[in-house]
C-alpha cells in the first residue's frame, strides 16, 4: 500500500522566485488497485512521484541506454524495476513518445500489475488510458489535488461522463499553461 500525506515540495528559481511544484497532496494506493494521477503537462505528476523516488538517478539514467528508442528505454526501465519484484510499481508518463502497439503492451503490462496483487501508481495526461486502466483517479493541475475518486464517482459529481469534460471542470479555474510555470 501507499499512502501520501501532505507531500509539498517547493524550490527557488532564480527568475520565478519560491516555486510550489506539489502543495499538500495525499492519496492512498492498496495492493491490487492502480491510482491514476492525470493532469496536464507541468501539473506536478512527474515532482509527486519522485517524491516517492530516494535514489536521485536523473543524472545518469541514460548513460547505459543512450542508443535504445524511446519503446526500448520504457521497457528496459520496467525491466529493470522488475528484478527484484517489487510490491508497489510508480509508472510516469510509460507510453508518451511510444507507438501504438508498444503503448498497447506497457499498458496491458500495467493491468497485470493489477491483477497480480501490486500496488500501481501511474501518472498521465491521456484520458483514454486513465479510463482503461485505473481504479481511482486524482486530478492534479499547478501542484494540487483537485478532484479524486473513481470514474463513476466522478462523473456522479460533475454531471458528466466524458473523463475530458470532467478533467477541464476541474482544472480551467487554476490552469497556468505548462511554459508559464
Amino acid at each position: 500500500m501507499i499512502e501520501a500525506r501532505g507531500l509539498s515540495k517547493r524550490f527557488q528559481d532564480k527568475k520565478r522566485g519560491e516555486i510550489r511544484a506539489v502543495e499538500n497532496v495525499s492519496f492512498t494506493c492498496q495492493p491490487g488497485k492502480i491510482y491514476g494521477l492525470l493532469g496536464a503537462n507541468g501539473a506536478g505528476k512527474t515532482t509527486t512521484l519522485r517524491m516517492f523516488n530516494r535514489l536521485d538517478m536523473n543524472g545518469f539514467r541514460d548513460r547505459r541506454c543512450d542508443k535504445l528508442s524511446t519503446g526500448m528505454k520504457q521497457k528496459t526501465s520496467i525491466a529493470r524495476t522488475l528484478v527484484h519484484d517489487p510490491p508497489v510499481m510508480i509508472f510516469d508518463e510509460p507510453t508518451l513518445g511510444l507507438d501504438v502497439m508498444t503503448a498497447r503492451t506497457i499498458t496491458a503490462f500495467i493491468r497485470e500489475c493489477r491483477n497480480n496483487g501490486k500496488t500501481v501508481i501511474f501518472s498521465t495526461h491521456v484520458m483514454s488510458e486513465v479510463e482503461k486502466l485505473c481504479d481511482t483517479i486524482g486530478i492534479i493541475q499547478s501542484g494540487k489535488l483537485l478532484a479524486e475518486g473513481t470514474l463513476a464517482q466522478l462523473r456522479q459529481k460533475y454531471s458528466e461522463n466524458d473523463l475530458e469534460e470532467i478533467f477541464v471542470k476541474v482544472v480551467a479555474p487554476h490552469y497556468v499553461p505548462a511554459e508559464a510555470h
